[in-house]
């Protein structure tokens, strides 16, 4: 009896160990297991992310501002494009508004520098005419006195007569320079003074303007640096002037935009563009 009992005492300590031995097995292997668990879930979980959680976020456009100046619509589309397309290469940029008769000075970054009323070419019309920059003036007939739309790389120079200018297309002899009063006839003071745009068509196709605004909005902004002009067209579409154009309006959220467009435009831009 005695025997029997030493028996199975001697059989659960037995069996004590080798559940003692298990879980000391099972917890040796957890350390083990538990990281290899781990990284395989963390790499579904970064699988996964971008296709479960990650918004769809559409690219903001970037706009002009105007701040409180009267512009057409078409001004403000010209501007939030060479803005958002960065168009203007970190220069600063002007926009001429043929239409309205209405000259825009901006910062690099779109910030409106000045506005004025301007006096621009007699006849209507989006081009020169070819090698008119070497005519005398005399010479050029009222319909071929444009003043050509484009964009154009400005800077400040001199005039044939020694007067300082801005220069827009050299080449066709086309600068934006201070109102000239010579011909007292021509009432071209008066016609910048005037409320309408419809008086201001009078030069040779040399964009005049206010002597005040030349000399504290143009002159500085251009003083020791290129810049570009961008005169809009009048007889054809922006489209057809200016490559890579696209519509961004600012009404609410609302963007007039071919992202695919937008795209090609900033890849097509060379760097070394001015």
């Amino acid at each position: 009896m005695a025997a029997n009992i030493i028996k199975i005492i001697c059989l659960g300590l037995l069996a004590v160990s080798c559940a003692s031995h298990q879980a000391a097995v099972t917890d040796n292997a957890s350390p083990l297991s538990t990281p290899e668990r781990s990284s395989s879930l963390h790499e579904v979980a970064v699988t996964r992310t971008p296709i479960e959680t990650q918004p769809l976020v559409t690219p903001h456009s970037k706009r002009a501002s105007f701040e409180q100046e009267y512009k057409s619509r078409n001004a403000q589309r010209v501007a939030n494009w060479v803005v958002d397309l960065g168009d203007n290469r970190g220069m600063p940029f002007v926009i001429v508004d043929k239409i309205d008769a209405r000259v825009f000075v901006f910062h690099a970054d779109g910030q409106l520098r000045g506005a004025a009323p301007a006096l621009l070419g007699l006849a209507k019309g989006d081009d020169s005419m070819p090698g008119i920059g070497d005519r005398k003036l005399s010479d050029i007939r009222p319909e071929e006195r444009t003043t050509p739309a484009g964009r154009f790389v400005a800077s400040q120079g001199s005039n044939f007569n020694g007067k300082d200018v801005l220069w827009v297309d050299y080449d066709n002899a086309i600068s934006l320079h201070r109102v000239v009063t010579t011909n007292p006839t021509e009432r071209r003071l008066e016609r910048l003074a005037t409320p309408t745009p419809l008086d201001n068509r009078i030069s040779y196709g040399c964009i005049n303007v206010p002597e005040n605004f030349y000399n504290n909005v143009v002159s500085p902004a251009f003083t020791g640096t290129y810049g570009v002009v961008y005169v809009l067209p009048e007889t054809r579409s922006n489209s057809e002037v200016f490559a890579w154009y696209y519509d961004i309006d600012n009404d609410g959220e609302q963007v007039q935009l071919c992202t695919s467009t937008r795209e090609q435009g900033l890849d097509a831009i060379d760097p070394n563009r001015m």
